[in-house]
């Protein structure tokens, strides 16, 4: 019998750790309806179920509030696992002050955002070293909050909503030092999200530079140069039926159902796992913005426009350390 090295067991660890994130969501939202509606229909414990239900309903302003984490879960070892998978890898451009709010611009989305969460809801990949005295709050949308025990997993390592209230209450009232992650681009950009692509879904993405007027703090533009080589798209005959079905679904939902694939548990095959490929995320300097308390849409649109501005000077000036050529550019649409 020939046991693993230990080297295998690294890999299989890392590929545990990639698993059990990238489809968390999804398991852990098949299991809570199916052992619910089985304790409704086929036992006496269906008051299990409505407590859950209590709890979620007296629980519901929690992500719109700071969240609930919990710094253990922020450590654990397995995070090291997930980030060693890639690797990932997190560079500053500038210091940040504990004694100021800032909101970083991250881009681009990619297919599930694995370096974001890797950065910013972890402790592994040197968050805390980088940016002493800061706290990191990834925002995500609502629905992740919908369903009991992915909600508490989620909000374990700081992950909040995205929605104006969450962020105007972690920017007035949970002090000073937080960095909220916001991924502008969102699940529209994922058809983006293909090997070679530089392109990012902006310019219609003007929320966040209205929220740090409003609250007079700094933006940071921040890009992950490697976040969209992690999958492979089946990019289906423009005009035909299944792209006519996945402009409307976008046009109805906001999202955009690609059909992509990565590795499977094993190097060679095919699955939902992202391959294993370096990121480098790079977080810009701070772009101080005026206290405008009611910005006009032109006002918007200005600082808008200056904020991709300071996000094209960030990317031309690393892009050809992460083999881009010196002639690609970013292309905002």
């Amino acid at each position: 019998m020939v046991l693993p090295s230990k080297k295998d067991l690294k890999i299989s660890l890392e590929v545990f750790a990639i698993f059990q994130w990238a489809l968390s969501a999804f398991v852990i939202v098949i299991t809570v309806i199916a052992v619910n509606l089985y304790l409704v229909l086929f036992t006496p414990y269906w008051p299990i179920t409505v407590l859950i239900l209590t709890w979620l309903a007296f629980d519901w302003k929690t992500p719109e509030r700071g969240g609930r984490r919990f710094t253990c879960v922020r450590q654990w070892c397995l995070w090291k696992q997930y980030c060693d998978y890639f690797p990932l890898k997190l560079l500053k451009t500038h210091d940040l002050s504990p004694s100021l709010n800032y909101i970083v611009a991250c881009h681009p989305h990619g297919i599930m955002s694995h370096s974001w969460f890797g950065h910013f809801a972890t402790e592994m990949s040197g968050f805390s070293k980088t940016f002493p005295g800061m706290t990191p709050y990834i925002l995500t949308l609502g629905a992740f909050f919908w369903v009991p025990f992915l909600r508490e997993y989620v909000m374990s390592v700081g992950v909040c909503s995205v929605s104006q209230s969450s962020m105007d209450f972690l920017l007035t009232r949970r002090g000073t030092g937080n960095m909220l992650m916001v991924v502008v681009g969102g699940l529209a950009e994922c058809k983006y999200g293909l090997p070679g692509s530089t392109t990012l879904f902006l310019k219609s993405r003007t929320g966040f530079v209205r929220t740090a007027l409003r609250h007079g703090v700094a933006l940071i533009p921040a890009y992950s140069f490697g976040e969209t080589e992690l999958y492979n798209q089946y990019i289906f005959t423009p005009g035909g039926f299944i792209n006519r079905f996945q402009k409307w679904f976008q046009s109805m939902v906001h999202i955009y159902p690609c059909a992509f694939y990565g590795r499977g548990f094993t190097e060679n095959s095919l699955g939902f796992l992202p391959y294993a490929r370096p990121i480098t995320t790079i977080v810009g300097k701070p772009l101080p913005l005026p206290k405008i308390e009611n910005p006009s849409q032109k006002t918007v649109a200005k600082y808008h426009a200056v904020y991709v501005d300071a996000l094209r000077q960030l990317f031309d000036q690393y892009k050809t350390k992460f083999g881009i050529s010196e002639a690609q550019e970013l292309v905002v649409t």
